[in-house]
């Protein structure tokens, strides 16, 4: 596997990235939320992890200004 030229600058400016890790983060929060608050309900923050995560998809082919080619 060889990686793109500017991967440094993608990993830290691409938007596709920072929605893959808020969706990781809020997948890590649901599980905490279940353990330590029992009621809480179940898949709220999995729907929002599922929501951002077909929004980083987008992302990930969007064209993005910051970011050289």
């Amino acid at each position: 596997m060889k990686l793109i030229p500017n991967a440094k600058q993608v990993l830290a400016r691409a938007w596709s990235v920072r929605l893959i890790v808020l969706a990781g983060v809020l997948s890590g929060v649901e599980v905490a939320a279940q353990l330590w608050l029992p009621d809480w309900p179940d898949g709220v923050l999995a729907a929002f992890s599922g929501a951002i995560s077909a929004v980083a998809l987008f992302a990930r082919f969007a064209a993005q200004s910051n970011l050289e080619e």
